[in-house]
């Protein structure tokens, strides 16, 4: 035991040295958001914490950086912060028949009563993984079902459970189980997605093995593509109420909108009821955040949920120009809820870390920035502006800016728009999709408009006015060391 615990770190540790190498050679890796040392990930996977460990579980190809191979990927942080990378968790295998089952998408909980019966007596720390078993044959989809696995070891070991699937349809869309404990009639829900009908199914357990179809929810909103990764969990509103909100990733490969929407509504343990609303809401105006999830059995320090998101996009994420790897995850957001318009809606706050280089400035119109510092550290910061417009009718503000290389992100006062421009951001060749403005509705608050910019090499995430609407983009600039300026209009 004391070699296999040996070679285990000694894995581990050769894993970080190398990922540490490789973020100092490879100019788009980020620093502040995690990435694994090598190869394709994508949707983060069971979220969970246990005894001082964030856990990340993920889409993961352990053969190539490619989507493929599905497996799980894991890596865990005691802060949100900084992350460590383990050894693979749920790996894909080969079935009697000549099948091949990979590992999709998931969620996991940790089992305190032993409700499953999977762990010994009185042992509270059991791990449960509720995961989408996608069976292929003869490179067909022959189903797509919600199998379960099972540590006793805090992730880093797994048993596939004997009688799996627990919850079968019979369909080959039928994904993504996100599983939380209902204390209130002491049972586990699942939410599932019946992907090309555009509906989220719920499901109750006592035991995590014998499922009962709860209700439907669905046919509204964005339905223009695939429903994907849904989760149902209750969110604290600025008002000292909770509200249950329904997230569902939208969008696959084909898809002329890939991201997330959300629905905010009461759910009594049986059925979701969703407010009215006019419009869709989003999670994100940005094209490159998809597939979030919640965090699971937070620390009561931790009384908000908190998501992470994959940052990439269906469209272009097999050819982003990235070298040893592709895809990562954003920074953790703690979410809430606020009225606005007569409803409900969402707002992020990052959880970043203190050691990133942060710039906090109070602009007004005509006002100059003149930040050097910004330059020395090669695309690597945070910038917090609050923005007095007065009479301006706008401006400019040109992140990354070398030479004619520049990512650009906009205000207009008439319309209240605020844009993101990676047209110009550099290397963009790889996919005819990739170039894009987006556009997002925000009002001044008291004249003033707040922005609090996350640059990590190739990802830029932008919250606006304390997260009242984000935008997450990936861009790929051809030099390391882009200056800021403001143009006002």
């Amino acid at each position: 035991m004391t070699k296999i615990v040996s070679l285990c770190s000694l894995w581990v540790l050769l894993t970080c040295l190398t990922s540490f190498s490789q973020a100092k050679k490879e100019k788009y890796r980020p620093q502040y958001h995690y990435t694994p040392p090598k190869n394709w990930v994508n949707d983060p996977n069971g979220m969970v914490y246990l005894d001082g460990e964030y856990h990340l579980f993920y889409q993961f190809n352990p053969f190539g950086t490619k989507w493929g191979h599905m497996s799980w990927g894991h890596a865990v942080s005691k802060d949100l912060k900084t992350w460590e990378t383990l050894p693979l968790a749920l790996k894909e295998f080969d079935n009697a028949d000549g099948s091949q089952t990979m590992i999709f998408s998931g969620s996991a909980v940790v089992d305190e009563m032993n409700t499953s019966g999977l762990f010994p007596k009185g042992f509270k720390k059991g791990m449960v993984a509720m995961f989408t078993s996608h069976v292929m044959k003869d490179k067909k989809d022959i189903a797509q079902h919600q199998s379960l696995a099972y540590s006793s070891d805090k992730g880093r070991t797994w048993k596939y459970y004997t009688k799996n699937p627990v919850l079968d349809i019979g369909s080959t869309n039928f994904r993504d189980p996100n599983v939380f404990w209902y204390a209130p009639k002491n049972k586990w829900i699942v939410s599932v997605v019946v992907a090309l009908e555009h509906k989220v199914q719920f499901y109750e357990s006592k035991n995590l093995k014998d499922w009962s179809l709860l209700s439907e929810f669905g046919k509204m909103g964005d339905t223009s593509s695939v429903w994907e990764c849904p989760s149902l969990q209750k969110v604290p509103t600025n008002d000292g109420s909770d509200k249950w909100v329904v997230m569902i990733s939208s969008g696959h490969r084909q898809a002329k909108y890939v991201g997330m929407q959300y629905f905010v509504g009461d759910f009594d343990g049986t059925t979701f009821t969703p407010q009215k609303q006019n419009e869709v809401l989003y999670v994100e105006e940005g094209k490159d955040f998809y597939a979030a999830i919640p965090f699971y059995n937070r620390p009561k320090s931790q009384p908000n949920p908190i998501i992470m998101g994959w940052i990439n996009n269906w469209a272009y994420a097999n050819e982003v120009p990235t070298e040893t790897w592709r895809g990562g995850f954003s920074v953790p957001r703690k979410i809430s809820l606020f009225m606005q318009n007569g409803v409900y809606q969402l707002k992020q706050t990052p959880i970043v870390s203190e050691n990133i280089f942060t710039a906090k400035l109070s602009l007004k119109n005509n006002e100059k920035i003149n930040l050097p510092a910004i330059k020395s550290k090669a695309n690597l910061y945070r910038l917090i502006l609050n923005i007095k417009l007065l009479s301006a009718k706008g401006f400019e503000l040109n992140l990354l800016k070398n030479d004619d290389e520049k990512s650009v992100l906009s205000y207009d006062v008439a319309t209240e728009t605020l844009s993101f421009d990676r047209t110009k951001s550099g290397k963009a060749d790889f996919n005819t999709r990739f170039n894009s403005i987006e556009y997002m509705q925000i009002k001044p608050k008291n004249g003033q408009l707040k922005l609090d910019i996350l640059v990590d090499r190739s990802v830029v995430e932008i919250y606006a006015n304390d997260g009242e609407k984000v935008l997450t983009d990936l861009v790929f600039p051809t030099k390391d060391k882009g200056n800021v300026e403001i143009i006002w209009k």
